[in-house]
Parts: C-alpha cells; structure tokens; sequence
C-alpha cells in the first residue's frame, strides 16, 4: 500500500473556533486549523463560514480551512466575496473545503435548496468561484447560478483563489474532486480505502486529461491517544456515535486512529503510506480530555510516524 505521491505530510486540527483556544492550538506545532458546521443539524452547530472568520481573526501562521463547507446551500457569489476578504485579511492562508451534505435533509429545506440538486449545484459552482475570484466581469449562463456582468473584487490574496478540496466518501465526491478540485479530503476512511480513492482520482484524472501535480492529498480522522488501546477505541466509539447517531463500536479500528500511542502511529503512517499529505485529525473523545489527546498526537504520534517515513 505504499503511495508514490511525494513529499513529507503536514498536521491539521478541527477547532470549534474558541479565541483562547485557537491561539492556544497554533502556538502547538502543526500547520493548519479547520472548521466545519452546519444550517441546521441534528446537534447544535456553528455556521463554517462565520468561524472560518473568527479563525481568521485571531490566527497569524497556521493556514485555515473549512471541513466542510456545504456549498450547495450558498449562493457561489456570496461564498466568492467572504472567500476572498478572508484570504486577503490573512494574507492568503485560506483553503476552502466542501461537500455536498444530504445528512441533515433539513438543512436544505431550510435554504430551499432541493436536495436532490446537491451534487449539481457543486459541480456548476466550483468552477463558477474561480471565475469570481478573478476579479474580473462574469457572466454565466449556468442551469442554477445564471448571472450577467457580476464583479466580485478585490480578487483572493492568492493567484486563482484558494485551494478548493473536495470532501466525501463516494465515487461522484472522487469524480469531482478529480475533475473540478484542487484536492481530496475523504473522512470514515480506513488507510486501504484511501489509498483505493488515490488510484480512482489518478484514473479518473488520466482518462479527463488533468494534471494532478499539485493536487491535494488531504484525510480527516477522528484520533484518540491513550496508554490504554481499549479506553481511547471506547471514548472514540462514543464521541463519534454522539456525532453520527450510530453504533461505531465495530468500526472504529478501521475509520479512526484510535489507541495506545504505538497503534496510533501505525495507524497514521498507513494513511501516510497510502497518500495522504495532509492529516486532518478531531479529537474524538466524549469527556474534557481533547487537550491530552492533542498533546500525545503532536508529542509522541506525529514525531515516531516522521521518524519512520
């Protein structure tokens, strides 16, 4: 399962957005912080937006992104605008994560947006953003987002505008990532699975004739680090089943990184063999022990997996 993607694979963390907190986590030694969040979800919930700019306020080094933002339920205009003012107050350190949802079916009711039309909408918006973030008139003729003669400036910090990756778990969330993004950031995946989705956004990459030089090979994982293997699988299983609302007690071993220190390594050294480059990991813990948890990752985990690669 070894990857030939190269190069060396940075360490990101899911943070709610708190202010002491986040300047707490990127005085740690990792590269980036990620928010998600929701309209209307099962679970009480920030918007992915409002905390990417509270993020963007009280960050200086690390680069910031969403995990996810639900593009279909967002006008592409008004995410162009907000994208770009945060990547120019930040001095260009944005990515932009989407998905498409489906989860929380209220949500798009809520938006009126037809769920059915989720993947569409994401397909005609993302190419739609780097056209707005040009900085330039646009006119598009688009089956949900026709406009005519729209200037959305100043244009992003960033030539083109951030990065925009890809999230999900299913062929269509690799087709688009392969045809219309800038990387792949899969979650619930095991290590093999991944490294499966590499070969098929390689393939389906080859056969479009895209080139996927410097294309972005990002993972979200659940993480929990404990002296006791059995502890960190059980406090895992919970926080995610809070999250999901099922059973992750059977799964755990193959969609997190969950266990004693070592487990853990070998663990995120097989996302790492399988091509991930970017490591995306939540806390998974249902208790007040994320700190620990984040503590061991970056002290004993992160550094014993750079040692091996």
């Amino acid at each position: 399962m070894e990857s030939t993607i190269k190069g060396a694979f940075t360490v990101g963390l899911v943070t709610s957005g708190d202010i002491g907190r986040v300047q707490e986590l990127e005085r740690l030694p990792i590269d980036s912080l990620w928010t998600g969040g929701h309209i209307a979800s099962r679970n009480p919930s920030t918007e992915a937006l409002m905390n990417l700019a509270r993020l963007s306020a009280v960050t200086e080094r690390v680069k910031i992104g969403t995990s996810i933002l639900l593009l279909p339920l967002y006008p592409p205009a008004i995410v162009a605008k907000q994208i770009a003012d945060l990547d120019n107050a930040t001095g260009g350190r944005l990515v932009l994560g989407v998905g498409v949802g489906g989860e929380y079916p209220q949500e798009f009711r809520a938006c009126q947006v037809p769920i059915t039309e989720r993947g569409r909408r994401t397909d005609e918006a993302i190419p739609l953003l780097r056209k707005l973030w040009t900085g330039k008139a646009v006119s598009h003729g688009g089956r949900f987002y026709s406009m005519e003669d729209v200037k959305v400036h100043p244009a992003p910090a960033q030539p083109g505008g951030p990065p925009i990756v890809v999230a999900g778990r299913k062929e269509p969330a690799m087709r688009r990532a392969a045809t219309l993004g800038d990387g792949w950031m899969p979650y619930l995946y095991s290590p093999r699975r991944y490294a499966a989705s590499v070969g098929e956004i390689r393939r389906i990459a080859a056969d479009e004739g895209r080139d996927l030089t410097n294309f972005g090979w990002y993972a979200w994982v659940f993480v929990n680090v404990d002296p006791d293997g059995d502890t960190a699988r059980a406090q895992a299983a919970r926080a995610m089943g809070g999250q999901y609302n099922q059973d992750f007690r059977a799964m755990v071993d193959n969609v997190a990184a969950a266990g004693t220190p070592g487990e853990v390594t070998q663990k995120v050294k097989a996302f790492v063999d399988a091509g991930a480059r970017h490591l995306i990991f939540m806390p998974a813990t249902a208790d007040s022990g994320g700190d620990m948890i984040v503590r061991r990752l970056l002290e004993e985990v992160v550094p014993a997996v750079r040692e091996q690669a």
